[in-house]
């Protein structure tokens, strides 16, 4: 078995809100993986005396702990015990029900003896390579889905849209939303290999458009998940003065890449 874990921040002077684990093997057999993207705090702030970095690293180590210990927990299951676990740590010290609460999207897969089940929540995404070679990205469009205008300021997608019905979805303080992500199982024997991408890495596909998932996952394979980073640094840096025409608000975002071949 071949696994990879590349994160890095997108800048030197920030830390990296992302998480990323692997865990190999899990209660015994197979292993499970484990994106997890912190939302950017505003300047307005959050209601919370914690950072995103505290928030991503409790709850994707109680995300990697639950799916290594409780196979008999589903996904779903898992993510909502995991939300529930941290709030708990901050709920008598912090206003968990203000809009940008500490959050973050969410990939986890798991792999057992005669399945393969994943969840995604938001806008990073997975991929899973199939027997036969082929790609599927597993995605929750939600957010990609709403019209621009619907995204004018940070103000009104708060107000309208950021975990409410209609908008979308990310793992924040209230468990239940764990029954909003994407979930679903596949043999064992179809899966061939997964990669779990925050959306600061799958900007090679999503952003500057240098090739569709079965080539982004096919550059992975071939020069690791630190090449998938560093080929989009390289194009970020050289579209710098272009930012405003393709419309990124960060000229580097936090970049994570997750790779696991079964």
């Amino acid at each position: 078995m071949r696994t990879e874990v590349v994160s890095e921040p997108g800048r030197p002077d920030r830390p990296n809100e992302d998480f990323a684990a692997v865990a190999v093997p899990a209660s015994g057999q197979g292993g499970c993986l484990i994106v997890l993207d912190g939302v950017t705090p505003p300047a307005t702030g959050t209601g919370c005396l914690h950072s995103v970095p505290w928030f991503t690293a409790r709850l994707g180590g109680r995300l990697t702990e639950l799916t290594v210990s409780a196979p008999d927990l589903t996904l779903r299951e898992i993510l909502r015990r995991a939300i529930a676990r941290t709030a708990d740590a901050h709920a008598s010290t912090c206003d968990l029900s203000h809009s940008r609460t500490p959050q973050a999207t969410v990939v986890l897969a798991r792999w057992l003896r005669d399945a393969v089940e994943y969840l995604v929540l938001s806008d990073s995404v997975l991929l899973v390579e199939r027997a036969d070679g082929s790609v599927v990205p597993v995605l929750d469009d939600r957010l990609a889905r709403l019209p621009r205008s619907a995204l004018a300021t940070d103000a009104l997608v708060d107000a309208t849209l950021r975990n409410k019905e209609g908008g979308f979805f990310t793992a924040a303080a209230d468990p239940s939303v764990a029954g909003r992500a994407v979930t679903g199982t596949l043999p064992r024997d179809e899966v061939r290999a997964l990669a779990a991408l925050t959306d600061g890495a799958a900007r090679w596909v999503e952003t500057f458009g240098e090739g569709d998932w079965a080539q982004c996952l096919a550059l992975v394979r071939k020069e690791g998940a630190r090449g998938l980073v560093e080929r989009v640094r390289a194009l970020e840096t050289a579209d710098h003065r272009e930012r405003a025409r393709l419309g990124r608000s960060k000229t580097h975002d936090d970049a994570t890449v997750v790779y696991a071949e079964l």
